[in-house]
């Protein structure tokens, strides 16, 4: 079975100001492994930026099926502002981010086409600038071995880049191992060769 273990982050916070027309369109990209966390983080830049027009936002938390999300365009056109932001942050699969462009009205209107591509290129400036990075969710194992096989299954550990958090010797060895999920059945399978089935491989919580 293949586990789908990567996802995609932003490196670092980032903050992009544009201009058109006398409006300028402040986008702001952060952090948020949950919902509360990103409704607060919004609930400071409104505060923060309590004069503006708008605060058009989207968020997007967690992984495959405990995903959630949520756009909003705060008052302007339908479809203008919440969903374009909303889709750039889709189309580079990021997840676990608050994206919120603040508007502050310059007085001459940009029409729908024209608030899509305000906001739209806001909120790409401030990916751009917050980067983009790999993750992987891990599995935490437990191995009991027999210490003569200690030397042969650190090269396998090695080999499938686990970090081992413990270790404690006697007779066995039992260690304590962070693995990328999608590798634990082919480890599990690598060290019960090595041991001709006398390793006990278990899943921590």
């Amino acid at each position: 079975m293949t586990v789908d273990d990567l996802y995609y982050t932003i490196k670092r916070p980032a903050r992009v100001e544009i201009k058109r027309k006398g409006s300028r369109f402040i986008a702001e990209v952060v952090t948020a492994v949950s919902v509360e966390e990103a409704m607060s983080l919004l609930a400071s830049i409104r505060k923060r930026e309590h004069a503006a027009t708008h605060h058009c936002y989207a968020y997007r938390v967690g992984r495959g099926d405990g995903m959630l999300f949520k756009y909003s365009d705060d008052g302007e056109p339908s479809g203008s502002a919440g969903r374009p932001i909303f889709d750039l942050i889709c189309g580079r699969e990021l997840t676990d981010l608050l994206l919120v462009v603040t508007r502050y009205f310059g007085g001459t209107k940009l029409g729908v086409g024209g608030l899509v591509r305000a906001y739209g290129d806001a909120a790409a400036a401030a990916l751009e600038r917050a980067g983009c990075r790999e993750n992987y969710v891990t599995t935490n194992l437990k191995v009991v071995i027999p210490f003569a096989l200690y030397n042969s299954l650190t090269k396998i550990v090695n080999q499938y880049q686990a970090v081992q958090r413990r270790a404690d010797f006697s007779d066995r060895v039992t260690l304590e191992l962070v693995v990328r999920s999608s590798s634990v059945e082919l480890l599990t399978n690598e060290i019960v060769q090595l041991s001709s089935g006398k390793a006990v491989v278990e899943t921590l919580a």
